[in-house]
């Protein structure tokens, strides 16, 4: 077997330098200070004991209060929540590390609870299969059945645009390295890819050319603001959970990263399912994105040292993200490259809560 050194080498994204090549996946915590969804001085600890990752990106972080779908998640769209997050970026940077906030609207995905006209949003008026997490009025979260959306005016999600450009010049202005522009896992972009969730007749639907012309709007608009070397975009070709089971996905998916390649954008992530008997991503589609797409590529889904490097060495990726293992193992980088034993998660802890289960793991003695 080779023997895995290059996750563990320096990679330039763009004019970034990353110490190593592993990435630390977005995870949704559900710490953010309350009322306002505030990114506070809890978060800039749990990220900075992280830092060690080449790069970190954030957890999804709402480009406006439409965008939400999730309680305690944090945003980026208020003065406060700009000035919070500064402390995380200030904390990271401090330990030597670097950082990209995730881009997200939840679109359908959503509760009306979070909404003043009681409905979320979405290409289509299309109830997704599926469940958010939700504190009720007793202060105890749950798992609860999405609201049914209303479908977005033209107008609508040209003012949505709007929100990802104004998003992207307030995270630059909370000191991120750069965006990732959230657009899988069946949320509002993810949603406009698909012919299972968008059934809309005008210039967003119908044609693969109409339904990625919304991800290339939001895309161009975040370039437009802080770079195309600053900005990344998160794909989940191959998940199909939440109704999301689109048979022209593929061939969508692929026509969208040529037109990001022409954007110059910095690299695409590809969300990969990560449940036990999970299909894996086909060997031609990797070599079909890497012909298609010229910036970098990120694989996260329940990776290995030996899968990552494997990829690596096939020179079909440039960098690996790994999620659950960055949350008992602050360290995790240096527990990887050492072989030191990992430490396990408190699965109850994982969505709000105070520093336990969250801040609280120690680095390996």
């Amino acid at each position: 077997m080779t023997t895995p050194t290059s996750l563990f080498t320096a990679f330039n994204l763009g004019p970034l330098e990353l110490a190593n090549r592993i990435v630390m996946a977005p995870m949704t915590r559900s710490r953010s200070t309350q009322p306002g969804d505030v990114p506070n001085a809890g978060m800039a600890t749990y990220y900075a004991q992280r830092a060690s990752a080449g790069l970190i990106v954030s957890e999804a972080t709402q480009i406006s209060p439409q965008g939400k779908g999730y309680s305690f998640t944090p945003g980026v769209y208020s003065a406060e929540q700009v000035a919070g997050w500064r402390q995380v970026t200030d904390a990271v940077h401090a330990q030597g590390g670097r950082i990209f906030l995730q881009l997200w609207h939840v679109g359908r995905m959503s509760h009306a609870s979070f909404h003043a006209d009681s409905q979320p949003v979405a290409p289509s008026a299309l109830r997704a299969d599926a469940q958010v997490w939700v504190v009720g009025d007793d202060g105890v979260g749950r798992m609860v059945e999405v609201s049914a959306p209303r479908a977005l005016s033209e107008s609508d999600i040209l003012a949505v645009v709007e929100d990802y450009r104004i998003a992207a010049r307030h995270a630059r202005e909370a000191g991120f390295d750069g965006v990732e522009i959230h657009a899988g896992n069946g949320y509002l972009i993810d949603q406009f890819l698909r012919t299972t969730s968008n059934t809309r007749d005008d210039a967003y639907g119908g044609s693969r050319e109409n339904r990625i012309r919304f991800l290339l709007a939001v895309a161009s608009a975040v370039a437009g603001e802080i770079g195309a070397h600053r900005t990344g975009v998160r794909l989940a070709p191959y998940i199909t959970a939440r109704g999301m089971d689109c048979p022209d996905v593929i061939p969508t998916i692929l026509q969208a990263a040529k037109a990001l390649d022409a954007l110059g954008i910095a690299y695409l992530h590809l969300a990969e399912a990560d449940w036990d008997d999970a299909p894996q991503i086909p060997e031609p589609f990797r070599h079909q994105l890497r012909r298609d797409f010229s910036g970098a590529i990120i694989v996260a889904g329940r990776y290995t040292l030996e899968r990552g490097q494997a990829l690596l060495d096939a020179g079909l990726v440039d960098l690996v993200a790994f999620g659950r293992p960055f949350v008992a193992n602050p360290d995790f980088p240096a527990r990887l490259k050492n072989g030191w034993p990992m430490a396990d998660f408190d699965g109850s802890q994982l969505f709000g809560g105070t520093e336990l289960g969250y801040s609280n793991y120690p680095a390996y003695q």
